[in-house]
């Protein structure tokens, strides 16, 4: 609706006032954008549901992958004063298998709804623990607001955002966390 009216009002006779026109153009186009990664994201988590789309297991250091996301991610937490922490003690390498790519995107995921919805001059936390079998817990922990007990179970649905404790101007589509699910069952 945003960006049909911004059209219309151009349609109308703005399109003749330069400076108007420039920034109407501006706000649709970013709309626009924004409507595109939406459609993205439903078009994946789509193709999970369908089977179309498939993890893609290999070999890589995650390690790396975090450092990389961090790298990525370090500029939006500093406009905030959040401090992105990494601590770990496994040298330069820890393989693990899996889909790189989709793990980058969860671990991306993650740390943006912590950056979004965290408290300025805050933290957050990547932690690798070892558990059994050969497995490694990465956790991401933050010192935001939290989420009630009663919106918990509905977190991982398709545009559900618990609204109560969110910033608006903040916000995402509400895909991100359905996307996390979906990428981490696929695994």
């Amino acid at each position: 609706f945003t960006i049909q009216g911004y059209i219309e009002t151009l349609l109308e006779g703005a399109l003749n006032d330069k400076e108007v026109n420039k920034n109407y153009l501006e706000r649709a186009q970013k709309g626009v954008s924004r409507l595109i990664y939406i459609i993205e994201d439903l078009d994946m988590i789509t193709k999970f549901d369908s089977g179309i789309e498939n993890i893609k297991k290999t070999v890589f250091n995650i390690l790396d992958t975090i450092n990389n996301v961090i790298e990525l991610l370090e500029s939006s937490s500093s406009k905030r004063s959040i401090s992105l922490i990494f601590d770990h003690n496994y040298g330069k390498v820890l393989k693990v298998l899996g889909d790189e790519k989709r793990i980058h995107q969860v671990l991306t995921n993650l740390i943006i709804n912590s950056i979004r919805y965290g408290v300025d001059d805050g933290t957050i936390e990547i932690k690798i623990n070892e558990i059994e079998n050969s497995k490694i817990l990465v956790s991401i922990v933050d010192n935001g607001l939290g989420i009630a007990k009663e919106d918990l179970p509905r977190i991982f649905e398709r545009f559900y955002r618990v609204e109560k404790t969110r910033n608006r101007d903040e916000g995402g589509s509400g895909l991100g966390l359905s996307i996390v699910k979906h990428i981490i069952e696929g695994h």
